[in-house]
């Protein structure tokens, strides 16, 4: 059974930094890609950063472009997403995912974590 565990969320102020933390089980962790979704209220789920199985190429929606850092362990069969200089508009449950291609389609992803909550506030 593949369980999908994410961590890190909580509340921050503009401009601070999180990093959540994402951790599989049950799958062979480094045959697959991974990303992060995230799904504000009344918004639909929209990728954020995804990452392929090596690590050698990562994608980012504009929206975060030069702020969030995707990265993977194979090791420890975890993956990251560090947020730098966040803003209010990156409020949101954020959602770790596992697939076969490092794409930001929700619909090209098997498996999901339940979602941790990011707020920042003014």
């Amino acid at each position: 059974q593949v369980q999908v565990a994410e961590s890190g969320g909580g509340l921050v102020q503009e401009g601070g930094s999180l990093r959540l933390s994402c951790t599989v089980s049950g799958l062979t962790f480094r045959d697959h890609a991974m990303a992060w979704f995230r799904q504000a209220p009344g918004k639909e789920r929209e990728g954020v950063a995804a990452i392929t199985w090596n690590a050698a190429d990562t994608y980012y929606a504009d929206s975060v472009k030069g702020r969030f850092t995707i990265s993977r362990n194979n090791t420890a069969n975890t993956h990251y997403l560090q947020m730098n200089s966040l803003k209010p508009d990156d409020t949101a449950i954020y959602y770790c995912a596992a697939g076969m291609y490092a794409f930001l389609k929700a619909d090209l992803y098997n498996y999901w974590g339940q979602g941790t909550q990011v707020t920042v506030s003014t």
